[in-house]
């Protein structure tokens, strides 16, 4: 069930009606139903893996009890290392196994040996990799006893498998979640009109900019060795564009149906294609995965607290595993690489905390002064996603070759529905209302106003019909 489809738009009423007008009488009513709801939408991708999903959080539930329970080290440390062990087992064997077969496979190869891997060519379970670092993180603070464990399964459970955030995120904390889950939720006008807002922006994020840039992107980089450098490099930007409006789309979404229940979700994009730097940069994209590494990983290795071979150790680890985390490709991981080596003169030069700060209005006109270290950061973003987007590590070499060589600058169109100089020009006018919004210059970005909501409903309609791409991006992951 996608929330940009008309059975969700189905599905979102009546849970929203029973929700605070059948089954609002206490606490556990109101979670039971979102309990339902949340299965309901997850078996609607594939009711097996339903099983699944139920096993991880019956697992994550026992042996955090155990844990919290155990009588010595040795035992807390061994019902520890059993979930994390299983956990991350099932992630390994539906996500990795495969490509770690084909590798070997080809390795053994190059020796001049023959090799025929048993691949087991397992459908991916939709959102596996995001409830399973939901139960990862609690399990992780159980046994740093940073919280208690939980004792009422419905009230964990619903933390695991909440469906807004359930298929891809955002990544929540149990001393986030958990604490609104355990109580009666009243509601709330202001925060549902916010919610209905998000859901909206979230809405046009997707279905007019990311799947408008989708047919582009698609286009260019299925037939980029008959492409020029042109081509190329708005090929490159429209899927910069094609992923923001994606993935920060769904985030918004998701915020936006939560709100609806009374439930705050963590905030997991914050304007990241203005950051000044790459370390700013991560920062503000994809918030909630960012933080997990770097408080469940990157901090546990050192940090940047140790010497210089730690802190270039610890950073090229934790980029590394985040490409890896997206997917079982070498691209992934170059692409982690080449962020890796982006971060690493920021760090060593210790300017990776340089811009922390929120941005209020005063900062406007000095924003505009930074504008070529946000273009800067931008353009190196846009080719660290070529790894991210191409099918190969050949193919995103040869994309940027042919990039920097064949330096024609006549614009290609395709056969599809928009021109390049209308998609363009979409996406200046996205940006502009994007920079306005991040500078809260009213009454542009005047937060939640009727018109605002009725000019989102507008533009769906208007270019709503031209989408073909149902399927957000992060769903494969």
């Amino acid at each position: 069930m996608f929330f940009n489809s008309l059975s969700f738009a189905i599905f979102l009423p009546i849970v929203f009606f029973l929700y605070w007008f059948v089954f609002n009488s206490s606490k556990k009513a109101q979670n039971t139903l979102l309990i339902i709801a949340s299965y309901y939408f997850y078996s609607c991708w594939d009711w097996r893996f339903l099983f699944l999903l139920v096993f991880s959080t019956g697992l994550d539930y026992f042996t955090a009890l155990k844990i919290e329970n155990s009588r010595s080290k040795t035992e807390r440390k061994t019902w520890f290392w059993i979930s994390v062990g299983v956990n991350l087992g099932f992630l390994g064997v539906f996500k990795y196994y495969d490509f770690f077969a084909v590798s070997f496979s080809k390795l053994i190869e190059g020796f001049g040996m023959q090799a025929n891997p048993f691949l087991l060519n397992l459908v991916l379970p939709v959102g596996i990799s995001f409830y399973t670092f939901h139960g990862l993180s609690y399990i992780i603070d159980i046994y740093k006893e940073r919280i208690k464990a939980e004792r009422n399964f419905i009230d964990y459970a619903l933390f695991v498998s909440y469906f807004p955030l359930l298929v891809a995120g955002p990544i929540e904390r149990a001393t986030h979640l958990l604490p609104q889950v355990k109580v009666k939720r009243n509601f709330d006008y202001q925060q549902a009109k916010e919610g209905i807002h998000q859901i909206l922006w979230g809405l046009v994020k997707k279905i007019v900019i990311a799947d408008s840039c989708a047919q582009y992107a698609n286009a260019v980089f299925d037939n980029y060795e008959s492409m020029n450098s042109l081509s190329l490099v708005l090929g490159a930007v429209y899927f910069a564009f094609q992923i923001y409006g994606d993935f920060s789309g769904y985030s918004d979404i998701a915020l936006g149906t939560s709100k609806l229940f009374g439930i705050n979700l963590l905030k997991n994009f914050d304007y990241p294609y203005f950051s000044r730097d790459i370390a700013e940069f991560w920062r503000r994209w994809h918030i909630s995965l960012s933080s997990w590494f770097r408080d469940y990983l990157y901090i546990p290795l050192g940090g940047s607290q140790g010497g210089t071979w730690m802190k270039i150790r610890n950073t090229f680890i934790i980029f590394l595993v985040s490409g890896f985390w997206h997917g079982a490709n070498w691209t992934f991981l170059a692409w982690g690489f080449l962020n890796a080596l982006y971060f690493l003169p920021l760090l060593l030069s210790n300017k990776n905390r340089t811009h922390t700060g929120n941005i209020e209005r005063v900062a406007f006109i000095q924003g505009m002064k930074l504008i070529p270290q946000i273009g800067l950061t931008f353009a190196l973003t846009c080719l660290a996603w070529i790894f991210f987007r191409a099918r190969t590590i050949t193919d995103a070499f040869g994309y940027i070759k042919r990039m920097f060589s064949n330096l024609q600058f006549k614009p290609q169109y395709f056969n599809i529905e928009r021109y390049n100089f209308e998609l363009v020009l979409m996406l200046v006018l996205f940006v502009g209302f994007e920079w306005f919004n991040r500078y809260k210059i009213e009454p542009i970005s005047g937060k939640y106003s009727y018109p605002k909501i009725c000019l989102a409903i507008i533009v769906l309609l208007l270019f709503g019909v031209y989408s073909e791409y149902k399927s957000f991006i992060y769903f494969q992951f």
